[in-house]
């Protein structure tokens, strides 16, 4: 099984470089997990104080539960993959059955920041996109996927989504292999990781 890890600031277009190399390759050879579906599950807190959780930071993730789903899948096992609600902040009680194929895509902002989750890639990437680009992408995105205020989102953006992608996300660009520009826009660096991924699937036509 090849795991190739996709990283990114918010709205670098990391989730679209993802959906796309999926479409060319085939869903049938490839499972995709993003690292939103692992944010820590934590119902003993009123809804106020998980709105207030820093969601940016590397601690509000279950890359626990994440590092341990992957390497079922490496074993041949299926996994149940949590359903996270943005607008509760909190998981839901279904999930998301995957079972293991020959290729498994991570995508998410912080995939990079986490030792032991790197060290199970095959091939690490960091989609590089210019920061008013990202954050008029994640209004966009906040305010009609997920339910928030104009005046929350900007709040939001400046306590902690821009300190902890410079404390964080930046820095784990130093550990990809591939280093994307302009996300789901820039065709050759989609084309070429796709070709790279197909030559390790067994019996690929096309290649």
């Amino acid at each position: 099984m090849l795991v190739i890890g996709i990283a990114g600031g918010t709205g670098s277009g990391k989730t679209t470089v993802a959906h796309r190399i999926v479409k060319r390759i085939g869903s049938q050879h490839v499972a995709l997990i993003s690292q939103d579906s692992y944010y820590k599950h934590q119902p003993h807190l009123t809804l106020e104080q998980r709105a207030s959780v820093n969601y940016d930071h590397p601690n509000s993730f279950d890359n626990g539960l994440l590092l341990e789903h992957l390497r079922q899948l490496r074993s041949g096992v299926g996994v149940d993959v949590p359903v996270y609600s943005f607008s509760e902040h909190i998981r839901l009680e279904e999930t998301v059955r995957l079972e293991p194929k020959p290729v498994v895509i991570l995508e998410g902002i912080l995939l990079l920041a986490d030792e032991p989750l790197r060290g199970e890639m095959d091939i690490k990437v960091f989609v590089d996109t210019d920061a008013d680009v990202r954050v008029l992408r994640r209004i966009a995105r906040d305010l009609k996927e997920r339910g928030r205020s104009i005046e929350s989102v900007f709040a939001q953006y400046l306590d902690t989504v821009k300190p902890m992608h410079e404390a964080f996300i930046e820095p784990s660009k130093r550990y990809a292999d591939l280093i994307v520009p302009e996300g789901g826009e820039n065709e050759i660096a989609i084309s070429l990781l796709a070709s790279r991924i197909e030559q390790s699937i067994p019996h690929k036509t096309g290649i």
